[in-house]
């Protein structure tokens, strides 16, 4: 991949970057640049990130006046990056590792694709279950049960990751930057539903990525449920006002369905508590966030994020 760009953001989590970091540079194949972006933390991620640009890694380091939220992290990012001349842009969370022979691994459906998410290992070595299909008429995303690698190396889907998306820098500057406005959950679903409107979006049987962080999960046989936050719960919610809006401005919502996918995911968020976090006590946020989205709804002046105009550099890195 020419002038391949990874984006990181980070929030106060130094030393699983520093795991990352080290793990791109154990790579055969390294990409031409990493741009860390920093949610203002408070902890050594500075310090990190000069360890790693001593040690001889192509970083570019942006620290964020404030907390803009992942959302607003990878919009900075992907911004840096297709202003420096970025081809590829593989977007990741700071709570994984790349695994050896990843980059060679993913080119060679970058051919055919230019929207691509390859597999992930939990923290305890086993697969991540990650191959969901996003349900327009409800708005939500629901897991595909079956064995999606028995008959291709590839899953069509129609949702974004950013712990491992890649994405050609022509489709993102055609889609616009992630949306800020989402700041926690959402975001990257949609950034994926926004690509599949105009190219295939496609899960890859490659296993490119480990996740470090271990959290609780319950396993429901069709689905695994993680643990969470309020934060998150209340996100969770409060984004469905943007999540109906962009189904809108697509000509594909629907009032009834959207409203039933509303009460399922406060629903699956119940469940979530109840049976990974045996608590009741996150309903609170749910509440709060769902008024949120009301909010959001109303908005008449709402806009989609706009196409970025066409790299006049022709792809080649400028700074």
């Amino acid at each position: 991949m020419e002038n391949l760009y990874v984006v990181v953001v980070t929030y106060n989590r130094a030393d699983y970057l520093r795991n990352l970091l080290d793990s791109f540079a154990r790579l055969g194949t390294r990409p031409a640049r990493i741009i860390v972006v920093d949610n203002a933390s408070s902890d050594h991620t500075a310090d990190v990130v000069s360890a790693a640009l001593a040690g001889g890694l192509p970083i570019e380091y942006a620290r964020l006046s404030e907390n803009v939220g992942g959302a607003g992290g990878f919009a900075r990012g992907v911004e840096l990056a297709l202003s420096r001349g970025a081809e590829w842009l593989w977007l990741m969370d700071d709570d994984v590792e790349v695994l050896p022979g990843a980059v060679e691994a993913l080119e060679k459906f970058t051919p055919d694709y230019s929207c691509l998410i390859g597999r992930r290992y939990d923290a305890d070595g086993k697969p991540f279950f990650w191959q969901h299909h996003f349900v327009e008429a409800l708005g939500i995303f629901l897991p595909v049960s079956r064995d999606v690698f028995k008959h291709s190396e590839v899953f069509r889907t129609n949702v974004g990751n950013f712990e491992g998306m890649l994405i050609k820098a022509s489709l993102a500057r055609s889609i616009g930057l992630p949306d800020p406005r989402f700041f926690i959950t959402w975001d990257d679903l949609i950034y994926g539903w926004l690509a599949a409107q105009q190219t295939p979006v496609v899960y890859v049987n490659a296993f490119v990525i480990k996740k470090v962080r271990a959290q609780r999960q319950v396993d429901l046989g069709l689905r695994h449920l993680n643990d969470s936050s309020d934060l998150s719960r209340r996100y969770v919610m409060r984004n469905r006002g943007h999540v109906a809006h962009y189904l809108r401005a697509h000509g594909k919502f629907n009032r009834l369905g959207f409203g039933a996918g509303t009460a399922l995911t406060f629903l699956k968020e119940i469940v979530r508590l109840v049976l990974v976090e045996r608590t009741l006590k996150g309903t609170g946020a749910l509440w709060r966030g769902w008024r949120e989205s009301r909010a959001i709804l109303a908005d008449s002046g709402w806009k989609p994020m706009p196409p970025l105009p066409a790299d006049p550099g022709g792809g080649r890195e400028r700074d």
